[in-house]
């Protein structure tokens, strides 16, 4: 994969967002008009998987700050479940919802619904909840480093089952 910079489409509550994603090296940078900006780094040496944007979901391999802060990025292996493909990052929880989006949502509260095209490229719908510009930059940033959705519980099962057949 190479590296991406894009600008967004204007954000109806956060102004312009632009996410900067080098698969190669690792890394990922948004930043906003009225977010903190969000660095995602892979560790060096780290085993690349080059179905997930930045590249591991080996928490042990990723570090995250927002705002300068460093934060913990959680995310779980991916298997069979949508839910597998969760991530969190303190009390924020980005899960796939469907074929190609995912919801964050901060303490249970639904605030958003993200798609990605695994090439930088976000966008954000806002749903019910209040969100924060903390929100955005994690929703932004998860949905840029992870990408978005996730095939149905049966065809993944379906895939991993194809995947032993001799």
């Amino acid at each position: 994969m190479e590296s991406y910079a894009h600008p967004l489409l204007e954000d109806p509550l956060f102004g312009t967002v632009t996410v900067a994603l080098d698969h190669g090296a690792g890394t990922l940078v948004v930043d906003g008009d009225r977010i903190p900006r969000v660095r995602v780094r892979r560790a060096d040496g780290a085993e690349v998987d080059v179905q997930v944007p930045i590249g591991t979901r080996d928490p042990e391999r990723l570090a995250m700050d927002v705002g300068g802060t460093e934060v913990g990025l959680r995310p779980a292996k991916g298997f069979l479940t949508r839910r597998s493909y969760r991530v969190d990052v303190g009390d924020h929880r980005f899960v796939p919802v469907s074929v190609d989006g995912s919801r964050l949502s901060r303490g249970g509260a639904v605030l958003g619904l993200f798609v990605s095209s695994g090439d930088g490229r976000v966008s954000a719908q806002w749903e019910g909840g209040r969100p924060e510009a903390y929100d955005a930059a994690v929703g932004y940033a998860l949905a840029a480093a992870f990408g978005t959705g996730a095939e149905p519980m049966w065809k993944l099962t379906l895939d991993a089952v194809l995947e032993l057949w001799p």
